[in-house]
């Protein structure tokens, strides 16, 4: 006959177990989210990581800059009379590290403000586009019908004028300005992120979890809200992460052609134009911002890339 255990027993033997167990370093598993992995994934990526270290320098240089940049530097609007003749577009040197523009105004710490404008011009715009965007594509994709159609066809007829020139006219209308240069690039950036998130819906609704929220009865909102928009922003993430750097490129090509910044207040794209009449001089006068814009758009485009790897879920860690 086979001996039968008292649940003393039992409990004892499971006692025993678990704390060998626990001897032998045993840890239980953690749980693990999308944005986690996308976030162990993305510190993997030297480039999106470049990226993004850049972009947080220069967000807290120029949200720091009036505790030390007129101090340091020189006003970046102002010019001192009394030494603008002498000052006049100085070398790069140790007082001035990007040197002086015409007026004698200290290049480096103009291209340290007009970064205020291009950041702001750039996450603003984007944020505009990015809420339209989302909203009318969510309305497409999940009602389908008359709506899809009826918006599918505005973002055609948006899409099918040059861009450049859309924003030109639109700030002809509202004047120059730069509440009205992220206004415009706004408002008519939304017909590429409204497809992209359209696109990612369409493919989202079709999982048997989002059949099975509405057999229980779960409302259209609620679907959206809990279902459908979590699983489908990841493209939206990464889309307007690149967005940014267009919408800077965007801003500082009003501003060169006298249609953003109003002056003497800095911007990258005034001071290209200023500094375009003294390319074969002071070749440093449109070399700097230049170079201030080409590397804060190329750190947004890095970032994003890495955005679009690291959140495939479709990738699995080594």
């Amino acid at each position: 006959m086979t001996e039968q255990k008292s649940p003393l027993q039992s409990n004892g033997a499971a006692q025993v177990d678990a704390s060998a167990d626990a001897k032998a370093g045993a840890v239980p598993q953690k749980s693990r989210t999308l944005w986690g992995d996308a976030w162990k994934r993305l510190r993997r990526n030297k480039l999106a990581m470049i990226g993004l270290i850049w972009i947080i320098i220069m967000v807290v240089i120029a949200l720091s800059a009036d505790l030390w940049v007129p101090h340091v530097l020189g006003n970046p609007t102002q010019a001192d009379s009394s030494t603008m003749l002498a000052n006049s577009r100085l070398a790069p040197s140790l007082e001035h590290p990007f040197g002086t523009d015409t007026l004698g105004r200290d290049v480096l710490s103009r291209v340290i403000y007009g970064a205020r404008v291009s950041l702001a011009v750039g996450v603003l715009a984007t944020a505009i586009s990015t809420a339209i965007g989302l909203v009318l594509g969510a309305l497409a994709a999940f009602y389908g019908g008359i709506w899809d159609t009826i918006i599918m066809r505005c973002a055609d007829i948006f899409m099918a004028f040059p861009y450049t020139l859309f924003v030109i006219a639109m700030i002809a209308v509202l004047g120059n300005g730069i509440q009205n240069v992220f206004i415009a690039i706004g408002i008519l950036g939304w017909p590429s992120i409204a497809r992209v998130f359209r696109s990612a819906i369409l493919t989202v609704k079709e999982n048997d979890y989002v059949d099975a929220a509405r057999a229980m009865g779960a409302s259209d909102a609620r679907i959206i809200a809990r279902h459908i928009f979590p699983n489908s922003v990841a493209s939206i993430v990464v889309y307007a992460t690149m967005n940014v750097g267009g919408a800077i490129l965007t801003e500082s090509a009003l501003s060169f052609l006298g249609m953003g910044v109003v002056p003497p207040d800095p911007s990258w794209g005034n001071l290209i134009e200023d500094g375009q009449k003294y390319l074969a001089t002071q070749p440093w006068l449109m070399l700097m911002p230049g170079l201030a814009i080409l590397t804060t758009v190329l750190a947004f485009t890095l970032l994003g890339d890495g955005l679009r790897d690291a959140l495939d879920v479709k990738m699995k860690d080594a």
